[in-house]
């Protein structure tokens, strides 16, 4: 299986949850112990190994605040 990991740009995250919906495999929470400088509870990666890199986050994002690596 393809392997990959997501990294999220705090600065843009809004803390929309779209990119929680459409990740497949649960890798993606948002952080509701923190909030970003503007206010929001940014998305964070729960579960990185379980990435397959498939992109749907990314391609989701409003903001263009997430990134996708793959291996």
């Amino acid at each position: 299986m393809a392997k990959g990991s997501v990294a999220f740009d705090e600065t843009y995250c809004k803390g929309c949850a779209l990119c929680i919906q459409f990740c497949a495999k649960g890798v993606i929470e948002l952080d509701t112990k923190r909030l970003t400088p503007k206010g929001y509870h940014p998305a964070v990666a729960v579960n990185n190994d379980e990435c397959t890199g498939c992109e749907n986050c990314s391609l989701m994002c409003p903001d263009s605040a997430i990134t996708v690596f793959k291996e």
